[in-house]
């Protein structure tokens, strides 16, 4: 097929990211996102991202240019379907914003069009009756940030072919990325499902007054070789993202996994986020 024509669907930092990742590898992208700002904002952020792999001479400038050149950028979602090989979703993590997207990209993309969505916590399952080709559909989870972080979770539903996985399989490693295969849905995956064994047990030792957070977060740098704490990486990430990745898992799993710690369901109800608010376990103003 050779360099396969990608498509991302949402041009926020995640989809923005992800779509230079392609651009890079060689993949003409398109980047496509509902919102006029969002579409400026990712060029600007493409730009600025690559050009500074280029300044640390990471890649050659001409090639930063070149990856640049490869990316377009639209509000036009059927249009930019209809030439697509390979889709990526990176819109908002609700599912029925999900699922109107990908009934969207199930009826304008063409026939060999592979689907991928991008989310953590919601399995291409949820999404396979709407997009009418469960056996092209899959996750593929990138981390954040995707143009640093080396792995990819790809994840099949049970209807996903082994051909549209095996290509998953290519494309990811073709784009440099360490592809971390499931063999069938679990809610959070596998990063997801260790990473809130940690966070939750910060938390309730930290409620439970054992230990202090910044005492916490140094046992977990210094002591395991994490590059940051637990609480430093709830900010960091997000205490909504956190809260509602512990919330799905807990509701597909009919209770088996945990619910929100209560003090993340505080901080979460009263907007304190972490570093895009100002502060959340930490102070960030």
């Amino acid at each position: 097929m050779g360099q396969e024509r990608v498509l991302v669907v949402g041009a926020g930092a995640m989809g923005t990211q992800i779509g230079a990742v392609f651009a890079l590898a060689g993949h003409p992208v398109t980047v496509q996102d509902i919102s006029e700002d969002a579409l400026e904002r990712s060029q600007a952020v493409v730009r600025k991202r690559v050009g500074r792999l280029a300044e640390k001479g990471a890649i050659e400038a001409v090639d930063a240019e070149a990856a640049i050149g490869r990316m377009s950028w639209t509000a036009n979602l059927e249009d930019a379907a209809a030439t697509a090989d390979l889709v990526v979703e990176a819109a908002s993590e609700r599912l029925d914003i999900k699922r109107e997207v990908f009934a969207r990209l199930g009826a304008a993309a063409p026939e060999h069009t592979i689907l991928a969505t991008n989310s953590s916590s919601i399995p291409s399952s949820l999404l396979a009756e709407a997009s009418g080709r469960a056996d092209r559909l899959c996750n593929m989870h990138f981390f954040n940030p995707a143009l640093v972080m080396q792995a990819v979770e790809v994840v099949p539903n049970d209807q996903t072919s082994e051909a549209t996985i095996e290509t998953v399989l290519r494309l990811t490693e073709g784009i440099g990325k360490h592809a971390v295969r499931l063999h069938a849905e679990v809610p959070g995956f596998v990063a997801n499902r260790l990473m809130m064994a940690l966070l939750n047990e910060a938390v309730a030792l930290q409620a439970q007054g054992l230990a202090s957070i910044e005492d916490i977060d140094a046992a977990a740098k210094l002591g395991l070789a994490h590059p940051m704490g637990p609480f430093e990486l709830m900010d960091l990430v997000g205490l909504d993202v956190v809260h509602d990745i512990q919330v799905a898992m807990h509701d597909m799993t009919d209770g088996d996994d945990p619910a929100p710690h209560p003090d993340v369901q505080r901080l979460y109800d009263a907007g304190h986020y972490g570093q895009k608010s100002g502060k959340g376990w930490y102070d960030h103003s």
